[in-house]
């Protein structure tokens, strides 16, 4: 049971997290579903920091030409703005750090369902605008103005259950970055996200480690990050035709409805979690 419940973890990072559905939502879901058979806690925040490793091994893969290009040529415009694309979503995680309330609140899983309806809500309006407005910008032309609009996007998405994907795709094309160019940098950017994400993590356990690892959650581990990153690869593949050809309205429909239902479950607390209001 422990090694299904690992490739699912695995398949569902690999795929929401490229896709703009928000995988922490989609595996804080799944963590209270299989909780009964595994334990609360048996896939704790170091599973999932793994995870986004192994879907940062297949966002490296695809977008390899660019990544040896910044490694070569480190001081160029791309850097830069990836860079402060990146100071918004580190100030926002060091602010939550600070109020310990706030963050263990978020944890809980309090905010999953509104953050859902959030997620549809950024995909809905950049739909809306792009479809009313011509792009007039690529990553080339791009200022870093747009990258730091972007960058905030991002650190929504730091909340469980908004897509960063989804938010910082849905703030490239409101910027007027045309599709392709919103879906690569979006993207790029998740790369010293995961990085950084990776780093907090393991300070944490350094500090005060957490959990045991055992033979079988190490191999279920490796077992979870390897579909990761092969699911992840291909549905950056995906999503990169998807979004410019179709675009992401059947996303915003498809967040939206989980969101109400999440709330709902919420309310009847269906699931073992509900909603209790900020300090209540």
């Amino acid at each position: 049971m422990i090694f299904l419940i690992a490739i699912l973890l695995g398949l569902v990072q690999g795929l929401c997290e490229f896709l703009p559905v928000s995988s922490s939502g989609h595996l804080f879901l799944i963590s209270k579903l299989t909780s009964d058979a595994v334990g609360e806690n048996y896939f704790g925040s170091f599973f999932t920091v793994m995870l986004h490793v192994a879907t940062l091994i297949a966002v490296l893969f695809v977008y390899r030409e660019q990544v040896l290009s910044i490694l070569r040529h480190p001081i160029q415009k791309l850097t830069l703005h990836l860079i402060i694309a990146t100071l918004p979503t580190v100030a926002f995680a060091l602010i939550l750090k600070k109020f310990d309330a706030l963050d263990n609140w978020l944890d809980e899983g309090n905010f999953v369902g509104v953050s859902f309806l959030l997620t549809a809500i950024f995909l809905t309006v950049s739909e809306f605008l792009t479809r009313r407005r011509k792009p007039t910008k690529s990553i080339k032309t791009m200022r870093w103005t747009d990258a730091l609009v972007i960058g905030g996007m991002q650190a929504i998405g730091v909340l469980p259950g908004v897509s960063r994907s989804g938010s910082t795709i849905a703030g490239a094309l409101g910027m007027r970055l045309d599709r392709k160019s919103a879906a690569d940098f979006s993207f790029l950017m998740s790369i010293p996200a995961i990085l950084g994400g990776l780093v907090l993590e393991l300070y944490k356990m350094i500090k005060a480690p957490a959990f045991d690892v055992d033979f079988t959650f190490g191999a279920a581990m490796i077992l979870a990050m390897l579909v990761a990153a092969i699911s992840g690869y291909f549905a950056v593949r995906f999503m990169i035709r998807l979004i410019t050809k179709k675009g992401l309205l059947g996303f915003a429909i498809y967040t939206g409805a989980l969101g109400i239902i999440v709330l709902i479950l919420q309310l009847t607390k269906t699931l073992g979690f509900g909603f209790t209001p900020f300090g209540g």
